[in-house]
């Protein structure tokens, strides 16, 4: 699993696994996932970051398992 915040074009991507990307679909503005061949997410892009969370510190991710 990867995560890259892309700060120029305000955007987060959560890729989930290295499969091939078949197709993408906007499922909410501004909100993409990303199919693989077996129709599983793989990817998700969130655009319009700052808008959406204006106090996120991005030097301040933390990450969390259960």
């Amino acid at each position: 699993m990867r995560l890259h915040v892309d700060k120029e074009a305000d955007a987060l991507y959560l890729r989930l696994d290295d499969s091939k990307i078949i197709e993408s679909e906007e499922v909410s503005p501004g909100v993409v996932l990303d199919f693989n061949e077996h129709n599983q997410v793989v990817g998700i892009e969130m655009l319009h970051l700052s808008k959406r969370a204006p106090a996120l510190d991005l030097r301040a991710f933390q990450y969390q398992a259960a």
